[in-house]
């Protein structure tokens, strides 16, 4: 397989000399004469490289005429044919659902449809109607973005030896309408293999999104481009390839939901409640097709009609800040930005962008795009810099200050209204919002003021707050606030801190504010649920850990939000895999059972002696709040009911769930030693659970299917050797992957085994091959202190060990070999006789033989090897050997006379 991509690239190369593969439209001379045949040359090393060096299976290409595809009149895309595996429908029965690494020549047409070249074709040297697009894919997980950016700028710059300077990438900047995030990930992976930041650039979806359709799979792209001009005046970019890695599945429910209420409300004039008063027709219509319809009926009528409800009042106040800022702006201007992401999905009122924007289209407004854009790309930044729980400084409360407040007697902050909310009976949350009035505004400095303006940061204090402070390592809430007199105007609050009783907001104004002025606070009930789930399974996992390691387990300390969970605990001993298995099992069952959530506050001296109650060495206040899990708090804390040793009993001020269900699950994901006798956890729950919980199958599985193929064994160098390697890339992703923490632990313990196994293998096939290189070797050659010669060898290491098998046969030998590589790489290794050293090293001749391919060489006085690149394998040689024998001096006529006989080979003696 070797020789045949190495063949394909050799042709590929000539045919680049004859004729550069791009040539602008403006220096291409006319010519009758034919072009020369490159297209074999570049389909061949494509394919050939993606099967040989990174085990894919060739695909042949299907017909342009789609079969089974009504949505088709020709096959337009290199995917196409895979679109079952892609939309979730492939039979599993079937070849296809086997496919992992894949790659294809797939004959193209694009006269019509959604991806139609015929307009542009004629007009420039790169949209055809008819063309074969060549791909590679990755299903079930088995690559993704670094890997695919990987093996594309290996085979551009390697194979089809492409300068590199004149490759140009584009990754996606991102799509504030449609909520998506910039790529910031590929960004980062291309400049990770030396691509110049000056030549990556950034763009939108029109260039750098991919969609099968209006609904279906969809994702981000990355882009590399062909400069024409090569530095000769401005870049002119050809696309070359375009990797597509599919996250998404537009179709991001609820978005639908909204422009179906807005729809009925606003252009059918219906009463509310009308689209959950279609639900019995479409059971009737479609319940015997989907039972799971006519069982669930009564919840999904209920929560359309919550939903309903909800997106109303957002709509009716959208509408409101909408008319009123376009009433400020006055005709023929942009909307602004930081209005429009004050009412998105990523700010705080929950409208949709794309709503939004059609909203302003009717009424002949344009949203200013650019900021949007650069507002989602400061919000995602933002996000990816606190991957970790690190806290910026934020506003403060100075001991100067707290004690002004207490000097003019104003009485700490009324935060009980953050308790203030209630289940529905469909299961959903509904946060009251709390009115209250500003009592103080400091600037960022900390100075007190009586008022902030338009664009200010601040802090404010309020009589009362359903905020919750940041404490007992629940994250702050986050949300908005309006005055009372203007409620279109929304004051965004990033966190709430407690300073001595005084609950400090964090804000920004969009208009002025004073002390006196009368607000509304409304949570971001999404951030503050997200914390609640941390929370709650944060009391379940303490509970679980004293179940499984023992009463006397004690926390010590914990940090939650809505993204992640942490929780550091006093262990003897690591936990074991059962251990971790054990702890989130427990946990499930609570979370399965939807055991009620019991808080109550009670006097701090009725739980001074509840056996089993788990408290901090920390300072409580009186009264207590008591959160007790399946068991109400009056019978958790009877000391003879024992309860609080059958459940999770604590002393806490956070905000928690209702119901445990909620949760929907908790998987252990991180695990690892803080100090001596403290491990941090770190957990996951709901749908990243479950997420996580199916990569932990995906890469059991691939276990499993590397177990079978190390029990097949490998009759070949090469195939060991990807086994092996394969092995290594399989540990790596267990490592990083973000699974089950008591699976990892297994899979890593299994493939050390098989990494073993797979390494003995390798070896003992490359001590097998080498032996009978050797063997060779030792028929072209006669008895001597020197041998410098060429021997194909797959591998570094098979040529060492020959070298080595060498001058083990032959004692007194010095050995030089050279073996040749694709693309003009070759490898050397040698090894120096002991009696001829230190004035001959075996570093020294490698790196003298090596610097003449313009390569490198590492080693010791006896023994080294190296690389290098050439085309005349003759000259090396011929350097090799004229600096040994440079060095060899011999102490006889008779020893000169082997060496030159040596050199000049059998039958040419002179």
């Amino acid at each position: 397989m070797a020789v045949s991509m190495a063949a394909a690239a050799g042709r590929l190369r000539r045919a680049i000399r004859r004729s550069p593969l791009w040539v602008s439209p403006s220096r291409q001379p006319l010519s009758s004469k034919p072009p020369p045949a490159q297209a074999t040359a570049v389909r061949d090393a494509f394919l050939n490289f993606f099967r040989d060096r990174h085990g894919h299976r060739l695909v042949p290409s299907a017909s342009v005429r789609p079969r089974g595809d009504p949505s088709l009149l020709f096959v337009n895309a290199g995917m196409n044919q895979f679109k079952p595996i892609f939309l979730g429908t492939v039979n599993p029965r079937s070849e296809m659902a086997g496919f992992r690494r894949v790659a294809n020549s797939q004959k193209c047409v694009r006269a019509g449809g959604r991806h139609s070249d015929l307009e542009d074709v004629g007009r420039d040297l790169s949209h055809h109607t008819f063309f074969e697009m060549l791909g590679n894919w990755a299903f079930g997980g088995e690559y993704f973005k670094e890997e695919a950016c990987s093996m594309a700028w290996e085979l551009l710059t390697q194979v089809y030896g492409i300068p590199e300077d004149r490759l140009w990438v584009s990754y996606f900047g991102g799509d504030p309408k449609a909520g998506l995030d910039p790529d910031l990930e590929s960004r980062d992976i291309w400049l990770s293999l030396g691509v110049p930041a000056s030549h990556v650039l950034s763009f939108g979806p029109q260039e750098n999104f991919w969609e099968m359709g209006d609904t279906g799979p969809c994702g981000p792209c990355t882009e590399i481009h062909y400069d024409l001009a090569g530095r000769v005046g401005a870049p002119q970019l050809v696309e070359l390839w375009n990797l597509v890695f599919i996250q998404h599945n537009r179709l991001v429910l609820r978005r639908i939901l909204r422009r179906a209420v807005r729809f009925s409300t606003e252009v059918l004039r219906a009463p509310p409640g009308l689209l959950s008063s279609l639900v019995p027709i479409v059971v009737e219509t479609l319940g015997d097709a989907y039972p799971e319809l006519q069982k669930n009926s009564a919840q999904i009528a209920s929560v359309i009609s919550e939903d309903e409800a909800a997106f109303l009042a957002s709509l009716q106040r959208g509408r409101r800040i909408i008319d009123r800022t376009l009433r400020r702006l006055g005709p023929a201007k942009l909307f602004p930005a930081e209005v429009a992401w004050s009412l998105s999905l990523s700010g705080n009122l929950g409208l949709p962008l794309d709503l939004l924007e059609l909203m302003l289209e009717e009424k002949g407004v344009q949203l200013d795009s650019a900021g949007l854009a650069r507002l989602a790309q400061e919000d995602a930044q933002h996000r990816s810099q606190q991957a970790e729980p690190v806290q910026e400084q934020g506003l403060q409360l100075s001991v100067h200050a707290l004690g002004e407040l207490q000097r003019r007697g104003v009485p700490p902050t009324d935060d009980s209204p953050k308790y203030n909310y209630s289940l529905r009976p469909s299961g959903s949350y509904e946060f009251s919002t709390c009115e209250a009035q500003v009592l103080q505004l400091y600037t960022e400095d900390g100075t007190a003021v009586a008022s902030v303006g338009k664009g200010q940061r601040f802090g404010l204090l309020l009589d009362k707050t359903n905020f919750y402070a940041e404490q007992g390592g629940q994250a702050s809430d986050r949300g908005y606030l309006t005055r009372v007199d203007q409620e279109d105007v929304l004051f965004p609050v990033a966190r709430a801190q407690v300073f001595g009783g005084f609950i400090l907001h964090e804000a920004v104004a969009p208009e002025d504010l004073k002390v006196g002025d009368q607000v509304q606070l409304h949570v971001d009930e999404a951030w503050r649920l997200g914390c609640m789930k941390k929370h709650t399974a944060t009391h379940l996992l303490s509970w679980a850990l004293r179940q499984a390691l023992g009463p006397g387990t004690e926390q010590r300390g914990s940090h939650l939000n809505p993204e992640r969970l942490r929780f550091d605990v006093a262990t003897q001993a690591p936990l074991t895999s059962q251990q971790l298995r054990a702890v989130e099992g427990t946990v499930r069952d609570a979370v399965a059972q939807d055991e009620p959530v019991y808080m109550e506050d009670v006097a701090l001296v009725h739980t001074a002696h509840v056996p089993g109650l788990r408290c901090l060495d920390e300072v409580y206040p009186d009264p207590v709040r008591v959160v007790s899990v399946g068991v109400p708090v009056a019978h958790a804390l009877d000391p003879g009911s024992r309860a609080a040793l059958k459940t999770s009993v604590e002393l806490c001020c956070g905000t928690h769930l209702l119901r445990t269900g909620a949760i929907g699950d908790l998987v252990i994901v991180g695990e690892r030693q803080l100090t001596r006798g403290t491990t941090r956890l770190l957990a996951v729950t709901g749908e990243q659970a479950q997420q996580a919980r199916e990569v932990g199958q995906n890469l059991a599985q691939e276990v499993e299917a590397a177990t079978e193929r190390l029990r097949q064994g490998s009759k070949d160098v090469v195939a060991a050797q990807r086994l092996s390697k394969d092995m290594g890339r399989l540990t790596d992703a267990v490592d990083l992957a973000v699974m089950p923490q008591w699976q990892r632990r297994e899979l890593q313990a299994t493939l050390k085994g098989l990494q073993r196994r797979a390494n003995t293998a390798v070896r003992k096939l490359e001590l097998g091959q080498a032996a009978e290189k050797t063997q060779e070797l030792l028929q072209r050659h006669s008895q001597g202190p020197l041998i410098v010669d060429t021997v194909a060898a797959e591998s570094l290491s098979v040529l060492v060990k020959v070298v080595r098998q060498l001058c083990e046969r032959v004692p007194g030998t010095s050995v030089f070999l050279l073996s040749p590589q694709q693309l003009g790489h070759v490898l050397c290794a040698c090894q120096v006789a002991q009696s001829a050293t230190p004035a001959f090293t075996a570093e020294a001749w490698a790196l003298a033989v090596c610097s003449h391919m313009g390569g490198k060489a590492w080693g010791s006085q006896v023994a080294a090897r190296g690389a290098g690149t050439t085309t005349d394998l003759e000259a090396v040689l011929s350097t090799a050997r004229a600096y040994a024998l440079d060095r060899l001096q011999p102490s006889s006529p008779t020893d000169s006379h082997r060496l030159h006989r040596q050199q000049t080979g059998p039958g040419q003696e002179l």
